[in-house]
């Protein structure tokens, strides 16, 4: 059975504040409304929360334009890593997103670790695109390579 409920605050996967949705009934009781995260739909809880979802969506916007202004400079950037290798060409290690978020800080590019998706450390040499989530509407790819020291 679903049960209609009003949005207080932003959940990722479902949508923003002041969206009107039909959840799940044990969603919304057990999750949802104890959280804070949504009650249940009367027209004073509507007005009051239409103000903070407009300014949201405003701010959306701008983080929206600014992010793909970000994803444009990383057209033509790429990240290289020169690291230490045995006489076979094995890498000793391996290269984190840690590392990678580092170079980037030395070539101007500030990024938080959780928009560089990077499912493991990086074990051998060669070329890799990565995904960096500027946005969750704007994504972009940067290009690492890892060489020889």
């Amino acid at each position: 059975m679903a049960v209609e409920v009003l949005l207080m605050d932003a959940v990722p996967g479902l949508g923003i504040e002041g969206d009107v949705l039909k959840v799940a009934d044990g969603y919304a009781r057990n999750y949802l409304f104890p959280k804070g995260l949504a009650s249940e739909v009367s027209e004073g809880k509507k007005r009051q929360i239409e103000k903070k979802r407009l300014e949201r969506l405003t701010l959306m916007k701008k983080e929206q334009t600014a992010a793909e202004e970000l994803s444009k400079k990383f057209e033509g950037v790429s990240c290289t890593l020169a690291v230490k290798t045995a006489d076979s060409g094995k890498m000793f290690g391996s290269v984190t997103a840690a590392q990678i978020l580092e170079k980037l800080t030395e070539e101007g590019i500030e990024l938080e670790r959780n928009q560089l998706k990077l499912d493991a450390p990086l074990h051998e040499l060669g070329v890799f695109d990565l995904v960096v989530n500027l946005h969750p509407e704007v994504k972009t790819t940067l290009k690492v390579w890892i060489v020889e020291e």
